[in-house]
């Protein structure tokens, strides 16, 4: 996976290569490939530690589809960025099924969603499930609600200390992203238009049959499942507010819907009805991929 990864990116950004200074970015590039590589490595360590699926690469494999109907995310360093810290977040939030440690689980899942709102904003509706988590584990201590008002002071400390130190303007272009905008007249071509059109198809089509399965999932992980729903549509609220609306904003539901399609295939006992929506995901994500470059 990571070798499809490494040739697919740059395979766009040899073909998004448009003015002479492309090969003074181009080792800036290895950056946003890093970043590439640990939201894969922590989505696969996020499954594999809470057992949220079998023993198998198909969450880290239809992440790496979803990522291919957008390959604009590929040059955006704050999404990618934004999403990394929310997936660091969620490492934290589903791991405190476990009851150890939740104050400081707490504590840095708050403290890394408000550092991705620095790079998008709205990532901040993520602490949503903060509180959603501590209803399903930790309620009865009243403590645990004021954790995430700390992280945040330790979040807005740095950040207005940076913006009296380094940069000026940080707090007004902060505050300026403050916006909501429910339009979806952003696409600038048709290519684009399908790609989403493809993407909703595959959320719907996995997303019922998870919905009406978690009561049959293990006690033990079915708050964990209800978390991953819950993550799944944070980001595509994320995706319908966000201003500079693009469909690589999408992001934020990648992991999510990866491991809701993850288990949808591991729920089907038949072989050739997998094999099949493999084939076809692998197939869609091509198409979308190379339509667009």
């Amino acid at each position: 996976m990571g070798i499809l990864m490494i040739l697919f990116f740059f395979i766009y950004q040899f073909n998004s290569a448009t003015n002479i200074h492309f090969l003074i970015d181009f080792f800036k590039k290895f950056g946003l490939l890093g970043i590439l590589f640990a939201s894969l490595f922590f989505s696969n360590f996020i499954v594999k530690k809470n057992g949220l699926t079998k023993d198998s690469s198909y969450t880290i494999l239809f992440y790496f589809i979803f990522l291919l109907f957008f390959p604009k995310i590929f040059n955006n360093i704050n999404l990618l960025l934004a999403n990394f810290f929310i997936l660091l977040s969620m490492r934290r939030l589903i791991s405190l099924q476990t009851l150890k440690a939740p104050k400081e689980k707490i504590f840095d899942a708050s403290l890394w969603i408000f550092v991705a709102s620095l790079f998008h904003f709205w990532a901040i509706i993520f602490l949503v499930l903060v509180y959603i988590s501590i209803i399903f584990h930790v309620s009865r201590d009243y403590r645990n609600w004021l954790i995430p008002f700390v992280a945040f002071f330790v979040i807005a400390t740095i950040f207005i200390a940076y913006d009296f130190i380094m940069d000026k303007t940080a707090i007004n272009s902060y505050l300026q992203t403050e916006v909501i905008n429910y339009k979806l007249d952003y696409f600038s071509n048709q290519t684009q238009n399908i790609a989403f059109s493809v993407f909703s198809v595959f959320l719907f089509f996995f997303i019922f049959p998870f919905i009406f399965s978690i009561n049959n999932k293990p006690l033990n992980l079915q708050a964990s499942y209800k978390k991953v729903l819950f993550a799944l549509l944070f980001g595509v609220a994320i995706f319908l507010i966000s201003p500079n609306k693009s469909s690589e904003i999408l992001v934020f539901t990648f992991l999510p819907l990866a491991i809701i399609a993850t288990n949808t295939i591991e729920y089907l006992q038949n072989k050739i009805q997998q094999e099949i929506i493999l084939f076809i995901s692998i197939i869609c994500g091509l198409f979308c991929f190379f339509s667009q470059l």
